[in-house]
């Protein structure tokens, strides 16, 4: 590897045993840390809410089941949508991402939910509180991203933010008790 390699960060770096993956960034040390810390974490809660929100859709049942089964499938299909950007983001900006189902385990914060059986509105409600968790710590690390002058990785959370919102708003909704008049 040329010493301009190793200045700009491309390359494997280390000993035979202690390689680490490198790649090109403009961020500085501290910068790539925070990002892929915080980056990671919101991973490892997406792919929580998408297993959730899987086994909701697997284990449903009741008067409602063909709307929620549809609304948790478009849902987990909308939130596994967002893994591989967010791998790819602490990627790009140098950092290295995850690589078990331990790491997840790890660094989750959404907690998962094995019970054998769940009632249908507690699946909403529990679905709706995880949301609105993640929306806040997506708010969390849009601020890490906005300290870091990562803009890139700070306007693809911005969507992130409205698509979680939108789930949130649509759990929330469907998960009302309708008066006398059906509304």
């Amino acid at each position: 590897m040329s010493k301009t390699q190793q200045t700009r960060g491309l390359g494997a770096m280390g000993g035979a045993e202690g390689r680490v993956l490198a790649g090109p960034r403009d961020l500085g040390a501290t910068a790539v840390r925070d990002i892929s810390g915080a980056m990671n974490a919101i991973l490892a809660d997406v792919f929580a809410l998408y297993v959730k929100t899987k086994n909701f859709h697997w284990h449903l049942s009741g008067p409602h089941f063909r709307d929620y089964h549809l609304l948790f499938d478009e849902q987990a299909d909308q939130i596994f949508a967002m893994t591989d950007p967010i791998a790819e983001r602490v990627r790009k900006v140098g950092g290295s991402t995850l690589r078990s189902i331990a790491h997840i385990a790890r660094l989750q914060r959404i907690l998962d939910n094995d019970a054998e059986y769940v009632e249908p509105s507690d699946m909403l409600a529990e679905l709706y509180e995880d949301n609105q968790a993640l929306a806040g710590r997506l708010r969390e690390a849009h601020e890490v991203c906005d300290g870091h002058r990562d803009i890139a990785t700070a306007s693809l959370i911005e969507v992130w933010i409205d698509e979680t919102e939108r789930r949130s708003w649509f759990l929330f909704e469907a998960g009302r008790r309708a008066d006398s008049s059906g509304h």
